[in-house]
């Protein structure tokens, strides 16, 4: 059962999040806050898998909530990682940026459709990136004008094996550990191998920072499909 944390200062946008997700049968809503401070404090005692967090809230906002609560290493916690989806109005601004570098795993729209938002929190919780494609395409747009400091550059991606790019390149286009175990005839477990290592060796906590650093990097040209077939580049 996925444990869901709803953080926003409008009740009736709780209840609305409340209503649609208590009809999944593997998510449960276990706790709502109604600014960042609440959040925090209902992660440090509940440890909830996701949480549902608004970018803009009176008090302590979303960005301040996530920057705490990686502060406070909950995203970063090993046994019992808390993940963060940033619920936005806003396309792109220099809050999809800061909230990414703070450590938020994902970016959904207010206006994105029920089955999208599902999707999000199962993929988050799996430990997945989850960026609406909307704010994606904005994000890479913007990474493409202004190229973020904090993010490996080409000459750390070199340091990746032939197999760990292959990985990180399929990562970029959205594809999730079983997609791209069919994809390469690999193991489950050799794929999240790959990508632990790819996280490691880039110094990233999660997949989103690393898809963006992929589209930074070059190694991904957004519009672009994955080839058909991507096995022979390993060897």
């Amino acid at each position: 059962m996925i444990r869901v944390l709803l953080a926003d200062d409008q009740p009736l946008v709780r209840a609305g999040l409340a209503m649609l997700l208590t009809n999944e049968p593997d998510i449960e809503v276990v706790a709502e806050a109604d600014d960042g401070a609440q959040a925090v404090e209902v992660s440090r005692r509940l440890r909830p898998d996701v949480v549902l967090m608004d970018v803009r809230m009176p008090g302590t906002d979303g960005l301040a909530a996530t920057k705490l609560m990686a502060d406070e290493q909950l995203i970063d916690d090993p046994e019992r990682p808390v993940r963060i989806i940033m619920l936005t109005t806003y396309h792109v601004d220099e809050a999809v940026h800061a909230a990414l570098r703070a450590g938020a795993s994902g970016f959904v729209l207010k206006d994105a459709a029920p089955a999208e938002l599902v999707s999000a929190i199962r993929a988050v919780a799996a430990g997945e990136a989850w960026l609406d494609p909307a704010v994606a395409r904005r994000l890479l747009d913007d990474l493409a004008a202004r190229p973020d400091p904090g993010l490996p550059t080409p000459v750390q991606m070199r340091g990746l094996t032939p197999r760990e790019r292959e990985v990180l390149v399929l990562m970029a286009y959205g594809m999730s550990n079983r997609e791209i175990a069919e994809h390469l005839v690999l193991g489950d477990a050799t794929v999240k191998t790959h990508v632990s290592r790819v996280l490691t060796k880039l110094g990233m906590r999660d997949r989103t920072h690393a898809v963006v650093a992929a589209y930074q990097c070059g190694l991904v040209e957004p519009g672009t499909a994955p080839p058909a077939r991507m096995a022979g580049l390993s060897r």
